[in-house]
This record gives C-alpha cells, sequence and structure tokens, in this order.
C-alpha cells in the first residue's frame, strides 16, 4: 500500500506533455456514456465542447472540472449519450426545415434544377434534426460525471507516460550541451595565438617590423582578448544548465513547462553570445551542436506543462 502510494506521489511531480488523449465508456441503465478528451499544445486554455443539447446548464459544470484537472492547452471534450435500443428522442426543427425548403426550392426553379432529393438533403443540414430537450436524471448525470472522470484519469495517464520520454530526453539533451561546453576548453589557448598572429601580420602588412611599438601591440592584443573573452558565459552557462535541471527534478516546482521555457531562453543567449565572440572554428562547431541541442529543448518544453 505505501509502495503504491509513493508511486502515485513520483507520478504526480513528473513533467507533464499537453499534449493528451483519453477516453472512457461506461453503461447506465439502457444507455451508453461515453468521453473523450483531446489536447494539444496551446498558451492558454481553449476549450471546445460537445455534449447532448440537454446536458447545457451543466456546461459550467464540465468546464470547471476538466480545468481544474488540465491547466492549458487546446482542448477537445466530447460527451454522448445513446440508448443501446435505439429509441434516442429526436425531433425535427419545422420552422427551420420549412425556410431551408422554401429558399432551396425557389433556387431550384430559378436554375431550372430537380427537386429531387432535396427533402432528404435538408434533413442532413445541421441542426435541422436535433436531440429533444429534457430534464436531466440526476443518476444520469452522476454516471456523466462519473465517466468523465475516467476519461480524465486515462487523460493523466496518458500525459504522464508522455511527460517521462519528455523528461528523460530533456535530461539527455542538457546534459550534451554541458558536454559542449566542457569541449571548448582545449580550444580557447589556441584563440590567443591566432589572434596575435594576425594582428602583427595586419600590421606589417601596413609598416615594417621596425616601426611596430611592441608595448602598444600587446594593449591591443589585451584590449582584443578581453572582448572576446568567454569565461563569464560559460560560467551563465553551465549555472543555467544545472538550474534546469534542478527545477526538472523539483518537486515543489508547480507549471514546469513554464519555468523551464524562461531558463532556456537565457541558455539561449549565453550560447548565442558564445558564437559571437568564438573567434574559432572549433568553438562555432560546438556552439552549433549547443543551439541544435538547445532547439530540441525548446520544442520539448513547448508542449509540457
Amino acid at each position: 500500500m505505501l509502495s503504491q502510494a509513493i508511486r502515485v506521489f513520483k507520478l504526480f511531480l513528473m513533467l507533464l506533455s499537453m499534449t493528451g488523449y483519453g477516453r472512457a465508456t461506461n453503461n447506465f441503465d439502457s444507455k451508453t456514456i461515453s468521453a473523450e478528451v483531446r489536447s494539444l499544445n496551446s498558451k492558454f486554455t481553449d476549450m471546445r465542447l460537445k455534449i447532448p443539447s440537454n446536458f447545457r446548464e451543466k456546461e459550467h459544470a464540465i468546464r470547471r472540472m476538466v480545468t481544474e484537472r488540465i491547466e492549458r492547452g487546446k482542448i477537445d471534450l466530447t460527451i454522448e449519450v445513446k440508448s443501446v435500443l435505439g429509441d434516442d428522442s429526436y425531433g425535427l426543427n419545422i420552422p427551420l426545415y420549412s425556410k431551408y425548403y422554401r429558399e432551396l426550392a425557389a433556387l431550384a426553379d430559378e436554375m431550372g434544377a430537380s427537386k429531387d432529393g432535396l427533402m432528404q438533403a435538408i434533413l442532413r443540414i445541421p441542426n435541422v434534426v436535433v436531440a429533444e430537450e429534457g430534464e436531466i436524471d440526476e443518476k444520469e448525470w452522476a454516471a456523466v460525471l462519473a465517466t468523465l472522470n475516467d476519461a480524465l484519469q486515462n487523460f493523466d495517464n496518458f500525459r504522464r507516460s508522455e511527460g517521462a520520454a519528455m523528461e528523460e530526453d530533456l535530461r539527455l539533451r542538457v546534459t550534451n550541451i554541458m558536454a559542449h561546453l566542457k569541449d571548448i576548453n582545449p580550444f580557447e589557448e589556441g584563440r590567443i595565438t591566432l589572434l596575435r598572429n594576425r594582428l602583427r601580420q595586419n600590421l606589417e602588412e601596413f609598416m615594417s617590423k621596425e616601426n611596430i611599438d611592441e608595448n602598444r601591440f600587446e594593449q591591443e592584443v589585451i584590449f582584443y582578448l578581453e572582448k572576446i573573452d568567454i569565461t563569464e558565459e560559460k560560467v551563465r552557462l553551465e549555472q543555467h544548465c544545472n538550474f534546469f535541471l534542478e527545477k526538472l527534478n523539483d518537486p515543489k516546482t508547480n507549471s514546469k513547462g513554464r519555468t523551464l521555457s524562461f531558463i532556456g531562453q537565457e541558455m539561449g543567449r549565453e550560447i548565442n553570445t558564445l558564437g559571437a565572440k568564438a573567434y574559432s572554428a572549433d568553438i562555432q562547431r560546438l556552439v552549433v551542436g549547443m543551439k541544435d541541442e538547445l532547439e530540441k529543448i525548446k520544442e520539448m518544453v513547448a508542449n509540457s506543462v
């Protein structure tokens, strides 16, 4: 019992995918109740409902129940209640049917077109045939809520499964960035030699060696070395990577997706600055590798809660 509680607690702490799917079906008397929940990536909560017309008065309660379980995303929810005996109550919207028939018949006469099959075609137009409304049976409403809860539970299980895979991949990507960062070290010393040689070559093209002031030359070398120094960027990037992993593992962090997105933006700034100051083809190659890993991180974090 304790081990099961621990497992459930660990699942609660996991990163959740914003993309999810859950479906549940239950029987109530002679009816079949089904609920289906889908969600896609979105910065905000955008919910579309498709429910029986006689449940419209319960729409607010349904929306509240769903939004309490799903923090954000583009959500599609469908609830269906069908009779297994095939005696579902439907009615004909006579005023709407008559309006369609008059206008389409007049148009057919004007164009000299046949009106064969017109009546059957109008029946397929939305809202012409509708389910008859009636009072909601409280037991049936309780059964609908139970089915919706089951669908949401399956939806959560789906998101946790996807989130677990995302967490593993995110750790790998951040670890790869930190590995690229360490690989920069051997190439830093070579930049100094390269810069010194290039400055001296440029000077010698415009004046003889005897006219070069060595003290001034060294001052210029130091000036340019300070401009391309990447020590601070390396330190900050490593701190951001460690902070990212810390928040990924932090059980107290809610809405991890947004927090990780902010950290990812800071990582991107340091990586871009490293590239601007690289002054080395080898370092640029490593920076490109870090950018590639960061783009994959951003894509996954954008699809997480």
